[in-house]
């Protein structure tokens, strides 16, 4: 994990830092030799010749950015989920959509 991102999730209240280190993993897992890691817009990024998705923690949900393309084709997935243009609200109170995400990173991937 890239400084920046581990001193990100640490810098987050400790009950949430699990969650926000799960998400990390589920995203890392997809992403190709050659990424980076970064803070981007002051939430860690994962770029691969563009920014593929960030996250951020937030007081009663964690955002998660993918950006509008995936948000639309994936509406019908998110109904379940608070979406603006290219946000996803993941409400704290429940388990991450590993799958969803999984699938959501690899669109993204498949469109650089």
């Amino acid at each position: 994990m890239e400084k920046l991102v581990r001193e990100y999730i640490d810098n987050q209240p400790a009950a949430r830092q699990k969650k926000l280190l799960q998400l990390y993993e589920i995203i890392q897992k997809q992403m190709p030799a050659g990424y980076d890691e970064k803070i981007s817009y002051g939430m860690p990024t994962f770029h691969y010749h563009k920014n593929i998705i960030h996250f951020a923690n937030f007081k009663n949900h964690i955002g998660i950015y993918p950006g509008p393309k995936a948000i639309n084709v994936f509406k019908d997935q998110l109904e379940g989920y608070k979406t603006s243009i290219g946000a996803i609200q993941l409400p704290v109170d429940q388990p991450l959509p590993e799958d969803l995400i999984t699938r959501i990173v690899q669109f993204n991937l498949d469109n650089v």
